[in-house]
């Protein structure tokens, strides 16, 4: 049976997909195919490159995703550039037919307003393009198309997947309560983001046979970085507790 696994986008609250997938790997879960948009392509990525998620939540710790610089450009408010070399590091070949695992990176075409899905050709620039949010990120440029994060028309990217598995996996990292300080503007503007993008996710998730999706993440912003550790461990310990007696190698 092929198992897709998809990943959502959501900043850094999308380390807590590393625990997620560490939980999955212990219960004997293998993935034929990946799907990810923003943080979810860059783990996606990593993953099916073939370092395992606590190989990846290292990665990440030791301070690629602090390596974004300012850009000083009207565009936006930070490159990724600097993110895109040290992807490089780590994944040197930089071509999705190079990947362990086939992978599916959504991004959102500035110019037409449509979604697209990177499947082949080179991979580092997709996955930038994948995690380029807006008036965050100068927008990238693939071969003379620019692009903004997947995540503001699929940010549960299911679909460019669903006909190649068998049983889909999805693991959200938006899910939203009603604990939030309302004196901070950050904090409002980070809200609104995450109720805009969880709106194109509902059709998504109903096209999953299992959505993973732990409450507990919703207490981190999406740039708390620093507490990668935590919100790894919220991913792996749902998964265990609520997914331990599931026999997914009898799924159907």
């Amino acid at each position: 049976m092929k198992i897709g696994l998809v990943l959502s986008g959501g900043g850094a609250r999308g380390l807590m997909h590393l625990g997620v997938m560490k939980a999955l790997e212990e219960l004997g879960v293998k993935f034929s195919h990946i799907s990810g948009t923003s943080a979810g392509s860059v783990i996606g990525a990593l993953y099916a490159y073939g370092y395992n998620p606590d190989e990846i939540l290292k990665q990440i710790s030791s301070g690629y995703f602090k390596a974004i610089r300012p850009a000083w450009a009207m565009s936006g408010l930070l490159s990724l550039d600097t993110l895109g070399l040290e992807l490089l590091r780590y994944m040197p070949e930089n071509k999705f037919e190079h990947l362990k695992i086939p992978l599916s990176s959504a991004a959102t075409d500035l110019v037409k307003g449509k979604i697209v899905y990177f499947e082949k050709g080179e991979l580092i620039q997709a996955i930038l393009a994948s995690s380029c949010v807006p008036a965050v990120f100068n927008p990238v440029t693939v071969d003379g198309v620019m692009y903004v994060d997947g995540g503001i028309l699929d940010n549960l990217p299911v679909r460019p997947i669903q006909d190649k598995c068998d049983f889909i996996i999805a693991s959200h990292c938006n899910p939203i309560d009603d604990h939030f300080d309302r004196m901070n503007i950050k904090a409002i503007i980070e809200r609104s983001l995450l109720m805009a993008i969880n709106g194109n996710t509902t059709v998504s998730k109903g096209m999953c046979n299992i959505l993973i999706e732990p409450p507990a993440i919703s207490k981190f912003g999406g740039f708390e970085i620093g507490k990668a550790k935590e919100m790894f461990e919220i991913g792996y310990d749902f998964t265990i507790k609520n997914y331990k007696s599931y026999r997914f190698n009898e799924a159907e």
